[in-house]
């Protein structure tokens, strides 16, 4: 009777934690840390700076969750995961009657 259980006898903050922590993942919160580790990887391999996850909150708050798993399977079966998340988000960048904008060139009149 005087035996004192320590596996058992945990403070309540200890489950608290753990409750509050799984309580605040979402599906969205979930695609996010994803893209996040994936970037980050070629980013690191590159010399870049990493992708924060508020950074990524920011480039991804206006677009449906349902859009952000069809950036990740297209992204899953893309030969450069990067290459082509960095073109979903903002293919207008990328397009051929663009090009003048973005590169050096002036365009001729």
């Amino acid at each position: 009777m005087g035996r004192v259980y320590n596996n058992v006898m945990r403070h309540i903050g200890a489950h608290l934690r753990k409750s509050v922590q799984n309580a605040r993942q979402t599906e969205r919160g979930e695609l996010m840390q994803y893209f996040c580790e994936r970037l980050n990887r070629a980013r690191e391999r590159d010399g870049l700076p990493q992708i924060t996850m508020g950074r990524m909150g920011k480039m991804l708050e206006k677009i449906p969750t349902k859009d952000l798993y069809y950036i990740k399977s297209v992204c899953d079966d893309a030969e450069n995961f990067s290459k082509k998340f960095w073109w979903l988000l903002n293919p207008k960048k990328y397009e051929k009657k663009n090009k003048f904008k973005f590169g050096t060139h002036k365009r001729m009149q």
